[in-house]
């Protein structure tokens, strides 16, 4: 099973959407990687490594991030991990979270996963009469 981790600026936020995700998929293995390691907002190598390795197992991990040096800074973690199955993932942090949670749950390979998270930047929420 695909391991996940979230990454954001806000051990809040992450630990949210980690909650959310777990709610629909408690069985995968979720980890986040929110904020500094004094709890303010930030984002850590360390954090984002130790989570990476919680979650790790051959079927790969799947790391989603909020913006900017949430991105930056696991792409050095991935970097200094040089390992194949373990993947950024472009998607919004909280939709993506709850659709790779799923994916992983039935089993989905890692590419599989990360090709049907994408699905989430064109999910609509409000369906309206005038597009």
């Amino acid at each position: 099973m695909v391991g996940l981790v979230i990454v954001s600026h806000s051990q809040k936020l992450a630990e949210g959407v980690v909650e959310l995700a777990r709610a629909m998929a408690d069985e995968v293995r979720i980890a986040e990687a929110g904020g500094l390691e004094d709890g303010t907002l930030g984002t850590s190598y360390q954090r984002i490594h130790d989570a990476i390795e919680e979650v790790y197992s051959e079927d790969g991990v799947a790391v989603l991030m909020d913006m900017g040096s949430a991105v930056m800074t696991a792409e050095m973690v991935l970097e200094d991990l040089d390992k194949d199955n373990v993947l950024l993932v472009d998607c919004p942090l909280v939709e993506g979270a709850v659709l790779a949670a799923v994916e992983s749950a039935t089993g989905s390979s890692l590419q599989t996963l990360i090709d049907r998270t994408k699905d989430s930047y064109v999910t609509k929420k409000i369906v309206t009469d005038f597009e």
